[in-house]
């Protein structure tokens, strides 16, 4: 039985046994049937998603909620930018207040008792301040104060003074008493 096939005479496949173009055909067929299985799945779970996205929403619903988060995160920009701007202003303020407390109780005189004499060192965080001491004695209270320039008082100190100041900056180890 001899067939005459134009076509493959004309490709140049008259001597092709027909048997091996079928098998490329249903190869090919096979190969094509399996990419459409996989884009069927990959469809369909995109389109439970849409859906679930879309429930209970139309387009135009879904358009004013988009807009509503978008003026909300404007909102949220807006606020967070004062509240940085408002945090500065307070820690430039809070740097000249007095933030770093030093006190030491004494004895002025030793035969008063009751440690009622003391020295008050009070320091920005710049180290900047005053230290108050308070001497109490029989004849009664004085009170006076030596400027803190940068942790450094031009005015000798005495050991409690000095001793509240340390403490004051952080120098001093409070619970030991040095």
């Amino acid at each position: 039985m001899n067939y005459n096939y134009s076509l493959l005479e004309k490709m140049g496949l008259a001597g092709l046994d027909l048997t091996y173009l079928f098998l490329a055909a249903y190869a090919l067929i096979l190969i094509l049937l399996i990419c459409v299985i996989v884009q069927a799945v990959k469809i369909g779970r995109l389109t439970k998603r849409y859906r679930k996205f879309m429930s209970g929403k139309n387009a135009a619903s879904l358009e004013q909620d988009i807009e509503g988060i978008y003026e909300d995160n404007k909102f949220l920009k807006a606020s967070t930018e004062k509240n940085r701007k408002d945090i500065h202003a307070l820690y430039r303020k809070l740097e000249n207040a007095y933030q770093k407390v030093g006190i030491v109780k004494y004895d002025a005189f030793n035969q008063m008792g009751g440690q009622l004499s003391f020295s008050l060192a009070l320091l920005d965080e710049n180290d900047n301040g005053f230290i108050l001491n308070s001497v109490h004695s029989t004849d009664g209270c004085y009170s006076y104060t030596k400027e803190v320039k940068n942790g450094i008082c031009e005015i000798s100190l005495g050991d409690e003074e000095k001793k509240a100041l340390d403490i004051a900056m952080g120098t001093a180890d409070v619970a030991l008493g040095n």
